[in-house]
């Protein structure tokens, strides 16, 4: 596997750290829609909603699709936590293991503050995708993490890791590996005339 690694890395005529750099622009792309930066609505579609205003939340689970910009992302669970009308500004992060997603806003006047998506986690954009296990999007600090078996592409180009960090507002993404796990990553030069 390695000597394969070298041996695409040696033919290409992008340099490594190029199409490093471009892939990660496309992570951070894939998930633009997502922003905070974003003003279009975020549209969700599921086969069940549970509300549970106790713990300001709203959600989402059996073939979770929810679209906001050019982003899309599906799930088997997503769970949004929002402010409660009146409080939009206040930093009210949810607790470790709780979940949250798009544009649920069960009651008017309620914003997201955080969104969780468990179970096949997919985030796309054009010809740009990024899988894992779980996705948390703090709209807060408009970051998004996406953890467990990683896997970003955009057309041939793929890199896997355990975790992708993805900042927004700096538009930078990070992937690590984990458990002694390595970041592996194939790029494939453009050809001339493509």
């Amino acid at each position: 596997m390695r000597l394969t690694l070298a041996v695409i890395a040696a033919l290409t005529t992008v340099s490594a750290a190029e199409a490093q750099q471009q892939n990660q622009s496309s992570v951070t792309s894939a998930f633009s829609g997502f922003s905070t930066k974003s003003d279009e609505p975020v549209n969700v579609e599921a086969d069940n909603l549970e509300v549970r205003d106790q713990d300001q939340s709203a959600v989402f689970s059996g073939n979770v699709v929810a679209k906001q910009g050019g982003s899309v992302l599906n799930s088997r669970k997503l769970t949004i936590y929002y402010y409660q009308k009146g409080q939009g500004g206040k930093d009210q992060s949810p607790k470790q293991g709780e979940t949250a997603g798009a544009d649920a806003k069960p009651e008017t006047g309620r914003s997201i503050r955080r969104m969780e998506a468990e179970g096949d986690v997919v985030v796309t954009q054009r010809n740009q995708r990024a899988t894992g296990a779980r996705g948390v999007f703090d709209v807060a600090s408009n970051k998004v993490e996406l953890t467990g078996g990683v896997v970003v592409s955009q057309d041939d180009n793929v890199i896997k890791g355990d975790r992708l960090k993805v900042d927004l507002t700096t538009q930078t993404s990070r992937v690590e590996g984990g458990s002694g796990g390595r970041v592996q990553g194939v790029f494939t030069p453009k050809q001339a005339g493509r």
